[in-house]
């Protein structure tokens, strides 16, 4: 495996390296990939959701925070420079939203340094039930990116400040504050460690990498990225969806928000946003709604037998039928 030495802090470069990564990787299945990076002060929003709902937009604005869409599925985060992130990028061979395969690897090296870390939900890893690591994924061209935030001295009243997670999301869960469930890998240590030691000896705790310096090509096409993509409004926040029928629902696979536009009783328009894993392909749940009539029994008809797992990992039929359906 690779190791790539990355000591940028700009989170839309090092989602743009972390981009290279996998078009490389999709060229060359054989090629796997490994880094771990900083960012400065940023919110980091999940692929699939609507910006502006995930961020306090004042904290946001006062302090500088960067905000940067990721290609990946799941929650918002917050980075800052006490905050150690992790990237794998390897060949897609378990066709599937697998975290405990990566993060294995994760809790093995900080136990070597002295840390007990165990996976918690869907994408967490949790010390003495406290949340220190979300991760998430991304799996395209026959490859996946498995990448994840460690929390080692990163202020958590900004993180709590920062992010706004859905209502419904802490009912589901019944947490009271988000700074509450969160702690950082520091005060665990057997012995403190500059931020910068830490990461040294995490990277340390793997075996069988191999350093990799990028060519000119790769350079350049991380540059392109962080211009084209990364640094764009349209990419970060992207449009408000348009809507005359706004549902939502939470299920173990994640959250989920979908827009209809109905006109005179007629599905015309959908579209989704929420912290949920999949593929960004509609096109399946789409070719059977739009054009229909807006009533339980024929979105329930419509989209029986409909295999929804890809589109939203873990989901049934049934599940995007409850959250499409009408109340009444």
């Amino acid at each position: 495996m690779y190791v790539i030495e990355n000591d940028n802090t700009k989170p839309q470069y090092n989602l743009a390296l972390e981009e290279c990564l996998c078009l490389l990787g999709m060229r060359d299945n054989k090629s796997r990939f490994f880094m771990l990076w900083r960012n400065e002060p940023s919110v980091i929003v999940g692929r699939f959701q609507n910006t502006l709902e995930e961020i306090n937009a004042a904290c946001v604005e006062e302090r500088g925070i960067h905000v940067v869409r990721r290609n990946s599925g799941g929650g918002a985060v917050y980075h800052d420079l006490g905050n150690i992130n992790y990237s794998f990028v390897l060949p897609d061979f378990h066709g599937d939203f697998d975290f405990e395969f990566f993060t294995g690897p994760i809790i093995r090296a900080l136990a070597k340094l002295g840390v007990q870390a165990e996976l918690s939900g869907r994408n967490d890893l949790a010390i003495d039930g406290k949340k220190i690591s979300g991760g998430a994924q991304f799996r395209r061209g026959g490859i996946i990116l498995h990448h994840g935030t460690l929390l080692y001295d990163s202020d958590l009243d900004v993180l709590s400040d920062a992010l706004r997670p859905s209502e419904d999301k802490f009912q589901s869960k019944a947490i009271k504050s988000l700074r509450g469930r969160v702690t950082n890998i520091k005060p665990y240590l057997p012995e403190p460690l500059p931020v910068m030691e830490f990461k040294r000896r995490l990277q340390d705790a793997f075996e069988n990498l191999t350093p990799m310096t990028l060519d000119s090509d790769a350079m350049a096409e991380t540059d392109k990225l962080l211009h084209e993509k990364y640094s764009t409004r349209e990419w970060n926040y992207g449009n408000s969806p348009r809507f005359t029928e706004r549902k939502k629902a939470r299920f173990a696979w994640g959250g989920v928000e979908s827009f209809l536009v109905v006109d005179k009783g007629i599905i015309t328009e959908c579209s989704f946003n929420g912290d949920y894993f999949g593929d960004g392909d509609y096109s399946p749940i789409l070719s059977r709604v739009l054009g229909l009539a807006y009533t339980k029994e024929c979105v329930a008809a419509a989209l029986s037998g409909l295999d929804t797992h890809a589109t939203f990992a873990g989901s049934t039929a049934e599940d995007i039928v409850t959250l499409l359906s009408p109340e009444i």
